[in-house]
């Protein structure tokens, strides 16, 4: 079941208020040829009166190649791009709200999380991430920075912790589940020749990876219910999200380095 809620399109009653573009300044020599706007960006939905733009979903879909399973034919869709951006500004709204100062990560955890990434997603290995030129290739090739990095694993890590303070207890992950996901899941993204991580190295994330599965049959109700209680409106009816695969999708980047 996905944690993601699924979203209602309002196509035929939506505000008018809230059909809004960010639009660039009229330069002085094109004012008297032209008083047509140029969109720079546009709102697509609203969460609780909290705005999420066009350009935050194709930010989301470039920074779902720092995921296990983020690139290649798994690439994110606008529409489930959406659907984590809508997820994501609830959950956050709940932790402003209940002033939860213990779901933030120490600096030392998100560079940790960069350190482990740089060194151990198949994407990166590719590339020799762990170098300073193979990571800055990367990063340039997917019009990312080091600085987007650390604020998308610093709220990344905020929301996993939440998680984990608020749903995991008593939840636990057999060995033998753990072991099955490195040899059938990991192991295969690898090239031949290419340094593959040791079960040993990798197991805590993989652990991680796996309880998530198993936390998001939890999270699905509440999120759900802040879904039901909240105000979610989407402007463009072509980022709907399909029932079909909203009812299968899982939870994406919910992984995190060991601690």
């Amino acid at each position: 079941m996905s944690i993601w809620p699924k979203i209602r399109v309002h196509a035929a009653g939506v505000k008018r208020s809230m059909m809004l573009c960010v639009l660039g300044g009229m330069f002085p020599l094109h004012a008297a040829q032209s008083q047509t706007p140029v969109v720079l960006d546009r709102v697509v939905a609203v969460v609780n009166r909290q705005a999420i733009l066009a350009s935050e979903i194709d930010e989301e879909i470039r920074l779902s190649v720092l995921e296990p399973e983020g690139s290649g034919r798994n690439a994110l869709s606008p529409q489930s791009a959406l659907e984590r951006l809508i997820s994501r500004a609830l959950i956050q709204q709940q932790i402003r709200r209940d002033d939860l100062q213990s779901a933030k990560p120490t600096q030392s955890e998100v560079e940790a999380r960069v350190h482990d990434l740089r060194r151990e997603l198949p994407e990166c290995v590719h590339q020799n991430c762990a170098s300073d030129s193979g990571w800055n290739a990367f990063l340039t090739a997917h019009q990312l920075t080091p600085e987007r990095v650390s604020v998308y694993f610093r709220n990344r890590l905020e929301l996993l912790n939440f998680i984990e303070q608020r749903f995991r207890s008593g939840i636990h992950i057999p060995q033998q589940d753990v072991e099955n996901f490195y040899r059938q899941t990991l192991l295969p993204q690898y090239h031949p020749g290419e340094d593959v991580p040791s079960l040993e190295k990798v197991a805590p994330r993989i652990e991680e990876i796996l309880l998530q599965q198993q936390v998001n049959i939890l999270f699905d109700e509440w999120l759900t219910n802040l879904r039901t209680q909240g105000d979610v409106e989407v402007l463009d009816p072509s980022l709907e999200e399909p029932k079909s695969n909203t009812e299968t999708q899982t939870a994406p980047s919910a992984e995190k380095g060991s601690r």
